[in-house]
């Protein structure tokens, strides 16, 4: 990967919506140079999608709850956690998935509308996978900053910008 492939995805991991023209400007290259290397990064799955970190509890009526489940399970011979992970994302309650280390193989991040919800989801879908030992459910009861963004900062906001 060359260097300015290396810019550009630094520059769009901080700003998802910066204009092509831009982009070219901030990595000195021509705007058809820039589509190209997006779309090569967009063709190699490097760059799998774009989005935006959205603070629901300003949006009435829409905040959910969202989980953190540690998951204990024994890994398959010759797949090792590849398969139970793949059954575990699978789910669309699932918004992220890690194998860690330490006393729990997985970390399953998922949202709902309401606890009960996401009880039901570990009782009935998550512990009932033959593989799983055990889970230990953490509720997010506050998000203080999240990919980079700070939330609930009042007027003012001191996330960094990139400039031209």
């Amino acid at each position: 990967m060359n260097e300015k492939a290396l810019e550009v995805l630094q520059i769009i991991e901080g700003d998802g919506r910066v204009s092509i023209q831009t982009l070219a400007k901030m990595v000195d290259a021509s705007e058809d140079e820039v589509k190209a290397i997006l779309k090569k990064l967009e063709d190699e799955k490097v760059i799998l999608s774009y989005s935006a970190v959205i603070d629901w509890s300003k949006v009435e009526k829409q905040e959910g709850v969202t989980a953190v489940i540690d998951v204990k399970v024994t890994p398959q011979r010759g797949v090792g956690f590849d398969e139970v992970a793949e059954r575990i994302y699978r789910f669309p309650e699932v918004k992220a998935l890690y194998l860690m280390s330490g006393a729990y193989d997985l970390s399953v991040v998922i949202e709902g509308k309401t606890m009960s919800e996401i009880a039901r989801f570990v009782s009935e879908k998550l512990s009932t996978i033959d593989t799983v030992i055990s889970t230990t459910t953490h509720f997010q009861l506050k998000k203080y900053k999240h990919d980079g963004v700070v939330f609930d900062q009042g007027e003012e906001d001191h996330r960094i910008v990139v400039t031209p």
